[in-house]
């Protein structure tokens, strides 16, 4: 007869040890290397690029007419005040030249209102004015020593008659004389010249918006900036309000960023960023927000809803160099470390 066969040894604790261990160090290699993928897939940076801008400022004159000149081109550096546009007004020309001939007979009439009759004329009224009393106090003494004479019975009635008659015409001469020497004197009346010096100033007043228009022949530059756009040539017909060149202000720039609403937890108005220009050569700027507000909904982070996520808005972010900057212009490329913000 054959020999049973020995039944199967049982595994031993040993054997399952081991197997925990293996086990155990399995899923610390994957913790660990998902630690370190996390880890290291961070170490590169995400950058966010935002872009300098700066204020336009449209540059137009408030009259239309023919382009003569253009002063400055595209890209040029111009100050303020500094000559841009010179347009050809003729029809203005004309016009002022017409309302400078109603201001000068404006004021001629003003000035005849003002003076009254000229001096010899007044000259002449006052000496015959003089000469027509001399004659009346003469005639008056005559009538007086007539009189007394009558008294006498030495002339007749008649005669005396005659002597004061005299006498009171030549005091009503006299009168006449005076009151045509204070006419030539007071030549115009106070309404008179009330009226030539209303008349004056409307004229003055036509002369001065004349002059406002001739203004606008020569636009010059508000603001100091670059010339970013030149909109007209010489010899083009212009209408009022139509914009000649556009100006961007060198003097106030700032970083327009946009942001998802997940990345703003670091940033508040008056936070600094920190960001790196390549057109600088990398060089390292700080900035301070000053603005902030939400972009229309075309600009939405949109999740897919079916996974549990939500939508995400974006933010527009603005913010202002803390110190000048040599160098910046508008249309800079910013770049921001995300891990900045986190």
């Amino acid at each position: 007869m054959s020999e049973p066969k020995p039944a199967p040894k049982p595994k031993s604790k040993r054997s399952l040890r081991l197997a925990l261990v293996v086990i155990v160090l399995l899923a610390v290699a994957v913790v660990a290397a998902l630690w370190i993928y996390r880890h290291f897939s961070r170490s590169e940076p995400v950058w966010l690029q935002g872009q300098i801008e700066a204020t336009e400022v449209r540059v137009a004159a408030k009259v239309g007419g023919r382009v003569a000149s253009v002063e400055v081109q595209r890209g040029q550096t111009v100050d303020k005040d500094q000559l841009l546009v010179v347009l050809d007004l003729p029809e203005v020309r004309a016009r002022g030249r017409q309302v400078q001939a109603q201001v000068e007979a404006a004021q001629a009439m003003a000035d005849k209102a003002e003076s009254g009759a000229r001096e010899e004329q007044i000259r002449a009224a006052r000496a015959q004015w003089q000469a027509a009393e001399q004659q009346a106090e003469f005639a008056s003494v005559s009538a007086e020593r007539i009189e007394r004479l009558h008294a006498d019975g030495v002339v007749p009635a008649q005669r005396r008659d005659e002597a004061v008659a005299k006498a009171a015409a030549a005091r009503g001469q006299a009168e006449a004389a005076r009151q045509a020497w204070e006419i030539a004197r007071d030549a115009t009346r106070p309404e008179d010249r009330r009226a030539a010096m209303a008349q004056l100033s409307q004229a003055q007043s036509g002369l001065d918006e004349v002059q406002v228009t001739l203004d606008e022949a020569e636009q010059r530059a508000p603001a100091a900036g670059e010339i970013s756009v030149t909109v007209v040539e010489p010899g083009e017909v212009v209408g009022p309000g139509s914009p000649l060149v556009v100006i961007s202000r060198s003097d106030d720039p700032w970083l327009t960023l946009n942001l998802r609403e997940d990345l703003l937890s670091a940033v508040q108005m008056g936070s600094e960023l920190t960001g790196q220009l390549p057109a600088l050569g990398r060089r390292e700027v700080t900035f301070r927000v000053d603005y902030m507000a939400p972009l229309a909904d075309f600009a939405t982070w949109r999740s897919a809803r079916d996974l549990g996520g939500f939508d995400l808005r974006t933010f527009e972010i603005r913010a202002r160099p803390t110190a000048l900057v040599e160098g910046l212009r508008p249309g800079m490329t910013v770049l921001i470390d995300e891990r900045s913000l986190q």
